[in-house]
């Protein structure tokens, strides 16, 4: 799809975060009480078509394997994760899916005062047979990823075709989510842990991550 193709999707679709509150304040309860939120088909249509068509505009030499850690301490370890991601922030200009995740980020500080200062994202591709092992988004030893955010963008997913997320709770049981388009799922990065089991047909989404402002140097909250 073209660049002016995709810039024909920004403007009907922009949702407040007025228009998204009861999702919004049904996300910030489910935090509050039990540490994550699953929302079946909740992803605005517009951003969700939006997110589609980027995704889908990307070539295969757009993503990149997918490390393990942050910085100069990711590593590549396909044992415990097989996947490829292309960082959102590389596209130009705003989006519906920067706005509404902005919308999301002011609603939640004003509810849970969480003080979360920025969101970073990236699209995530999966082809048959990648996973990703149990893991949790908050790297040891650092606390600036607060609040992790998944979306989904499958259209028509069976049962049969894997590729489920697993969450992972205190009293040993767990969840399992379909990752059907429109899918939402919101968690405390540092409180759940969670996997990707293989999948059976590629598999695309996006992962990303509210931060607190953690300084570096002259640096404000260097994401990544």
């Amino acid at each position: 799809m073209s660049e002016t193709s995709l810039q024909s999707l920004h403007p009907p679709y922009l949702h407040g975060e007025a228009a998204e509150e009861p999702l919004f304040g049904a996300i910030a309860e489910d935090l509050e009480t039990r540490g994550y939120s699953i929302q079946p088909n909740a992803l605005p249509i517009g951003v969700s078509e939006y997110l589609s068509a980027r995704i889908h505009a990307l070539e295969a030499s757009d993503f990149a394997e997918a490390a393990v850690g942050r910085g100069v301490n990711s590593v590549q370890n396909r044992f415990v994760r097989q996947n490829k991601i292309h960082w959102a922030q590389d596209d130009h200009g705003e989006n519906p899916w920067a706005s509404w995740t902005d919308s999301l980020r002011t609603y939640l500080n004003r509810r849970l005062f969480l003080g979360l200062f920025s969101f970073e994202s990236h699209f995530s591709r999966y082809d048959p047979g990648d996973f990703y092992r149990r893991h949790l988004d908050a790297f040891p030893g650092e606390r600036n990823r607060i609040v992790s955010v998944v979306a989904y963008l499958n259209e028509g997913w069976l049962p049969d075709q894997g590729g489920e997320l697993v969450l992972y709770h205190e009293d040993s049981s767990s969840t399992m989510v379909t990752p059907a388009a429109g899918t939402l799922v919101v968690f405390i990065s540092e409180e759940v842990p969670h996997e990707v089991l293989p999948t059976r047909r590629s598999r695309f989404g996006l992962a990303g991550w509210y931060r607190v402002n953690a300084n570096l140097g002259e640096q404000l909250d260097p994401p990544r």
